[in-house]
């Protein structure tokens, strides 16, 4: 025993003293990753807490109130629209029970008048007069500056194709990124066009952490630009999920916020020019919580309340200055 525990001791303690040191220091091993974007405050859905979500208007409160990157979901009309919109089923969002490809777009019901704001249990919009669903088109057109995540939930080739056809159309590959839970799609949606930025699916976010964990992250090359999660002290206060149940319990919650939320990984990425986006945060101090843990990014329902304590922790960004959005957050998690 004592021979074997020789022999295996120190590679394994040189191993893990440069495993620490290039978590610290993955320059030695990575060139920093650069994106034509670096976005603090993110929209989530538009800000479906301020206006009714994902239309026109509530992207246009968005980035009237700061927001740097708009995020939404994209389904393909029955006569091939590409429109923004979090469910293929219309019931919750319109009331009625039909698929948004089995109908065209002239089709389309109105949004409710009022919806509540999934990640902040029993309140709804505050307020809207826009019902329309939306087209990326016209969400392109009226925001060509403006960075946008877009998530595919459907294994759908034609979408893809039309999402990537419009990206190209208005000229923004290198500031839409492709978004997906589930790693099937997302390698699908690269393979329509592999120019855009793209974020971790969920399956990538299990092996990043277990590279992260047994001490390999520093040695692996990682294409994402950006990880999305959600800030897990959110579950079961203002985000009450359905499914799965056992999210419900809150030991479970605990676990996972103890294995995912780790400054130091956060901050390697960040060394590597990984952004990372925590969700959804809709209350002062998770907000808060998120810049504290070492999001660069912070994504919300509520962009007027997230603009105002990025300004009040950090001070309005002129955008004149040569300061930029990256240097801007680096003095918020001084603050």
């Amino acid at each position: 025993m004592s021979v074997f525990l020789s022999s295996i001791l120190p590679p394994l303690g040189l191993y893990t003293l440069i495993s620490r040191f290039l978590l610290k220091n993955p320059h030695y091993l990575h060139r920093k990753k650069k994106t034509a974007f670096y976005c603090i405050q993110i929209s989530h859905r538009g800000g479906s807490g301020e206006k009714i979500e994902n239309t026109m208007e509530a992207f246009t409160n968005a980035v009237e109130n700061g927001s740097q990157m708009l995020e939404m979901d994209c389904h393909l009309t029955k006569d091939g629209h590409v429109v923004v919109s979090h469910d293929e089923n219309l019931k919750r969002q319109t009331g009625m029970d039909k698929d948004i490809s089995s109908l065209n777009l002239e089709e389309l019901p109105l949004y409710k008048e009022r919806l509540e704001v999934e990640f902040n249990a029993g309140h709804e919009n505050k307020s809207g007069t826009d019902r329309k669903i939306a087209l990326l088109e016209d969400v392109f057109r009226k925001f060509p500056k403006i960075p946008v995540s877009i998530e595919i939930k459907v294994d759908n080739p034609q979408l893809m194709r039309e999402v990537s056809a419009l990206v190209k159309r208005y000229d923004r590959e290198s500031i839409t990124l492709w978004a997906s839970e589930d790693a099937k799609i997302l390698n699908k949606c690269r393979s329509v066009n592999g120019s855009m930025p793209y974020s971790f699916s969920k399956q990538r976010g299990v092996l990043l952490l277990l590279l992260y964990y047994t001490g390999l992250l520093p040695f692996v090359p990682v294409g994402e630009s950006v990880l999305q999660f959600y800030l897990p002290r959110i579950i079961n206060r203002t985000y009450k999920p359905e499914k799965p149940e056992i999210l419900k319990k809150s030991w479970v919650v605990s676990l996972i916020d103890k294995i995912t939320m780790r400054t130091n990984l956060f901050k390697h990425l960040a060394e590597r020019g990984i952004q990372v986006h925590l969700f959804v945060c809709n209350k002062n101090e998770d907000i808060k919580a998120a810049f504290d843990l070492g999001a660069t990014g912070v994504m919300t329902d509520y962009p007027t309340l997230l603009s105002t304590y990025v300004k009040t922790h950090v001070g309005v960004v002129d955008p004149d200055s040569s300061s930029t959005p990256e240097e801007e957050h680096q003095r918020l998690k001084q603050t």
